[in-house]
């Protein structure tokens, strides 16, 4: 039998639909036979599924999970939980490949599914071999068994560090995403003051979407840290893999400043070793890593993307700007209530507050991430042609995902969004006048292949 699966939820990093309009229990199905499939090739039997809190989660985990049995592997379900609670499974459950439906940062409709396979991500040419076996129908069959267990017990414990953390008052706000119980857990096992929001698991997001990646999402935690004068607190995305943090004056940190934090302290531990950021970072950060000792790498955007490079240089640490922030120690992977633990150590070994930490960073301007609506089939082709005036213009361009170009005034980043009809864009200076010229740049290079910002 022949699984087509609809080509729009085909992504590079992971599959992703809106369930009712391209993504449906047929396409979960077909993705469970086709990837039971690729295990069994491999050697392998068991598969590790969990999936988030969305309303249609639960549908596409029932008919994932019948595909994978069908396929003839065993499937060890874990329920409700953050991703990063799957890549635990994922290694600890003597399984040998995991999937995680979950749609992340994406509206409430929006679903998907993340992969992992031998402790590797799942992505890419993997995705597009997948669709293809389902497509020809060169599926394996049998009768795998299903089993339920409860990990989210272990998750935690290994969440809580042997050492001592400092005793610090903090908020946290899960966004009613699927790390609530998982944050409600650890906090009862960390020193210090916990105020917690919204940890309670609900679809819907009634309080706020859960993207710490937007400041408009960080409302009720800045409220909440200035009413309680907490030192400071952590958010958390849908599916629990994304951080996002503001200090005890409310400031925003983001994912680079975050990563500056905990590269210090890693860096004392490796001394010399490599940390990766993606190319929407910093150039503040690079030059920190150097000036730590590190050797700083930038790479392509994307948690899959961002953990290959991991492996290939023995890198013990990793982030985005996204909030995506990866550690050696969990195997690569990202996991944004590690995150947390590690950031509170990170604080209590420099002897000062996050706040202070913030201060003493290079003062530069940068916008926010800069979205602009383009038809999903001009994404890269609008990429390509900004990078071909460029060239011609002799501007100085780093092509390690789409257009990071420098001039003068700072830097200014064009790429093609992983995950959305988008191009993305991001620009950094010494001062506001200079940061408006970045940006008038980007306008202008745009304008040229007929893209506006809306």
């Amino acid at each position: 039998m022949r699984y087509r699966l609809n080509p729009s939820i085909l992504r590079e990093y992971d599959i992703r639909g809106t369930t009712d309009r391209n993504l449906g229990p047929d396409d979960a199905g077909a993705i469970g036979r086709a990837f039971g499939t690729v295990v069994r090739r491999g050697g392998g039997t068991r598969v590790a599924v969990g999936r988030d809190g969305r309303r249609s989660s639960p549908m596409l985990e029932d008919a994932l999970v019948e595909g994978l049995a069908a396929a003839g592997v065993d499937v060890v379900r874990i329920g409700i939980g953050p991703s990063p609670m799957l890549y635990h499974a994922e290694r600890h459950q003597q399984v040998d490949a995991g999937i995680q439906v979950t749609g992340s940062h994406n509206p409430p409709d929006d679903n998907g599914f993340k992969m992992v396979l031998g402790h590797r991500p799942f992505f890419g040419a993997d995705i597009v071999a997948l669709a293809a076996l389902a497509e020809q129908g060169d599926v394996e069959s049998g009768a795998g068994r299903v089993v339920e267990i409860d990990v989210l017990a272990d998750y935690v414990a290994h969440l809580v560090p042997a050492d001592t953390l400092p005793a610090l008052r903090i908020g946290w706000d899960a966004g009613n995403g699927a790390a609530g119980p998982a944050i409600e857990r650890l906090t009862r096992a960390l020193p210090g003051e916990h105020h917690l929001l919204f940890t309670d698991v609900d679809g819907d997001f009634p309080n706020h979407h859960p993207d710490p990646t937007e400041a408009a999402n960080l409302a009720d935690l800045q409220s909440l840290v200035a009413a309680k004068k907490l030192d400071f607190g952590v958010a958390f995305d849908g599916d629990g893999d994304r951080i996002g943090a503001v200090d005890g004056q409310g400031r925003v940190i983001a994912g680079d400043q975050l990563l500056s934090i905990l590269a210090e302290s890693v860096l004392r531990r490796a001394p010399g070793a490599a940390i990766v950021a993606d190319v929407k970072a910093s150039a503040t950060l690079f030059d920190r890593i150097a000036e730590l000792g590190g050797k700083p790498v930038m790479w392509k955007s994307g948690h899959s993307n961002i953990k290959t490079m991991m492996h290939e240089v023995g890198a013990p640490l990793a982030g985005e700007m996204s909030g995506h922030i990866f550690f050696g120690e969990l195997g690569g992977h990202d996991d944004a209530l590690y995150a947390a633990v590690q950031l509170i150590r990170a604080i209590g070994a420099s002897g000062r507050s996050l706040a202070e930490l913030r201060d003493a960073m290079p003062d530069v301007v940068a916008t926010p991430e800069l979205r602009f609506a383009v038809d999903d089939a001009r994404r890269e082709a609008v990429v390509e042609e900004v990078l071909a005036r460029l060239t011609a213009d002799g501007a100085s361009v780093d092509r390690t995902d789409g257009a990071r170009v420098t001039t003068p005034d700072g830097w200014w980043l064009l790429r093609a969004s992983n995950t959305q009809a988008m191009l993305t864009a991001r620009a950094e200076a010494k001062g506001k006048a200079a940061l408006d010229r970045l940006v008038a740049a980007i306008d202008a290079q745009l304008a040229l292949s007929g893209v506006t910002r809306a």
